[in-house]
This record gives structure tokens, sequence and C-alpha cells, in this order.
């Protein structure tokens, strides 16, 4: 019996999350819509012209929300990361303690140096524009990786955007030799559209002869298979994963469960944020198929779940919320 259904490897990003309009964006010289790495002092003149007040905080990071989300749902979850010995560290820490993850790291040893922020500057459309600080989580190494965690856990589940380094690209291949050393699973998430275009050579040597389950959504999945038609794309993926999600935002989402296709259907919302509703897809979808549900059956879970979280502000659900959604996926 393995203790973790989920161990998760990936940065450790303080979430502040705010509303802004989009004469925000043309007043600061911001990108709508992207991710963008952004150095200290860039992202402290943010921060001093936005209302912190009305911020909302939380220890994110995309692999970290979908932890959270597995641990919310009921699921046995951990996570490797790395933060520094300051505010936010600290922060960090006791929220995914709250939150019901297990980790590793302690508080009294924590290093000096920066925790890493990301400022998530949502408009009236629901889009998300997201302004990133790294700090210590880039030198998220080999060294951060318990290796004890990963031998007792069902799944592995790999963040994307550890790719952008020659020591996260490190991480992420020794965790998963650990993992298929050890019978865990390897699940692993592109994160977002950026990655896959600008790092697919550290992906394919990520990848490998493969992995069990690969996130991804339409844009990310065109852009690593090379295709110009997502039923053209979806045959490619088969030759990188055992199984496959492909997420299509107002769509639902396609499943490959290793033989069929499933369609997954969208459930009725007004969104208000998309913000993590791709983490907290693979997060639900994980505790599904690691807690006795079939992949049509996880798929359904994953979209009630992300749904819910579109529909408001932030990118987690409560646990009374995550429980009400399983009462309404039982038959």
């Amino acid at each position: 019996m393995k203790k973790y259904d989920v161990t998760g490897i990936g940065n450790a990003l303080v979430d502040i999350e705010f509303k802004v309009q989009d004469q925000f964006f043309t007043d600061n010289g911001v990108e709508k819509g992207l991710m963008t790495l952004v150095d200290e002092e860039r992202q402290n003149s943010l921060m001093g012209v936005i209302n912190t007040a009305e911020a909302k905080k939380q220890a994110g990071g995309s692999a970290a929300n979908s932890i959270v989300a597995v641990s919310q749902f009921g699921g046995k979850s951990f996570y490797n990361f790395r933060v520094a010995n300051d505010e936010l560290g600290h922060f960090y820490l006791q929220d995914l303690i709250d939150s019901g993850v297990a980790i590793a790291v302690e508080k009294d040893k924590l290093e000096a140096g920066v925790t890493g922020k990301c400022l998530v500057m949502v408009t009236e459309d629901s889009e998300r524009t997201m302004n990133t600080f790294l700090g210590i989580t880039q030198n998220f190494s080999v060294a951060d990786v318990h290796e004890s965690a990963i031998k007792d856990s069902k799944y592995l589940f790999i963040e994307g955007y550890l790719v952008t380094s020659q020591n996260g690209k490190d991480a992420m291949m020794y965790s998963k030799k650990i993992a298929e050393d050890t019978g865990a699973k390897v699940a692993m998430t592109f994160s977002d559209p950026a990655m896959v275009k600008y790092f697919k050579a550290n992906f394919d040597d990520v990848i490998g002869s493969g992995v069990d389950l690969l996130f991804a959504n339409e844009e990310e999945a065109m852009l690593f298979t090379g295709k110009e038609t997502l039923a053209e794309a979806r045959e490619e993926m088969k030759k990188f994963a055992e199984h496959f999600v492909i997420t299509l935002g107002k769509n639902g989402a396609m499943i490959f469960d290793g033989d069929t296709f499933i369609d997954i259907e969208p459930y009725p919302t007004t969104a208000i944020d998309s913000n993590g509703a791709g983490d907290m897809f693979a997060g639900a979808f994980l505790y599904g198929i690691t807690n006795g549900h079939s992949y049509a059956s996880s798929g359904k879970l994953a979209s009630m779940a992300s749904s819910q979280i579109v529909s408001q502000f932030g990118p987690r659900l409560k646990r009374e919320e995550a429980e009400a959604i399983l009462e309404r996926l039982k038959p």
C-alpha cells in the first residue's frame, strides 16, 4: 500500500491575485494574457501600484495548485519545492500544511534568499495575466527531491515550468527515473504554451520513451506535436504518453484512456477568473484515478471542479465545495 496518491515537484510561488482593468496593462507596460518572467525590481514596481489590501494570497505554482486539489478531495499528497527563509517562505510552508499536503521542508532549515511570487492580474473578461519572479525556486534541483516520497506514491506529477533551467530539467529527469525504477507512474503537465514553444527540446529529453499520463491544453498539444489539427495532434500524442488529457476550455476536454478517446462535457458556469482552472483539472483527475474512479468518471469530476474554479476568484476550492462535487458525482 502506497502512502501517497500523488507526489509533485514544481515551483513554489506565493500567488498574489488581484483584479485590474485593461488600462492597468497599458499604464504599466504589461502584456495581457501571458505568463511573463520578470526580475525582482520589475515585480516590486508593480507591487507598488496595486491595492495589496484587496489581493488574495495563497501558496501556489502550477503543480502546487494541483497537489492541493488532490488533498482537498480527500487524497494523500506530497510536494517537493524550495522557498527561502523569509515571511513569504514561512507563509508558504504553513499554507501547504493547513491544506493537508505532506512536506519535508523544515522552517528552521530554510536558507537565505527571496521566496518566489506570482502577480496574477484578473480582468473582467476572466482572463489571467501573470508576472512571475521565481526567486529561490529557480534553484530547485535534484537536492530538493525527496526520493522516499516518490517511491511511496502511486503517481509522480511533474510541472512543466521546471523545464526552463538545467537544474530544473535535471530534477525532472531524476524524479522520473526514481518513479520508473520503483513502480510509481509518471504524470506531467506542459504548464503553459510558451514552455512548449521555447523549450520543446528539453521536454523531448524529459519525456524520453514516454510518460504514463500527460496533461495539455489544445494549444500545447498542437505546438508539441507540430500538427495543424486537433485530430492529428491527438493521434501523435499517443507516441509520447500511454494516457493523456487535452483540455478544451469552455468545450470541456478529451481523454485518451489507452484504448479509446473519451469526450468530457463542460459544465455550465459563469467565468470570472480562469486562474488555476487547468491546475484544478489535473489535480481532480489525479485524485480520481488514484482513488478508484474510471478515466471517464475522473474526467467528469475534473470538469465539475474546474467549472467551479472559473466561477470564483482564486485557484482553490473550499473543502466543503470539493465534498459537494464528489457527492454530485455519485450515481
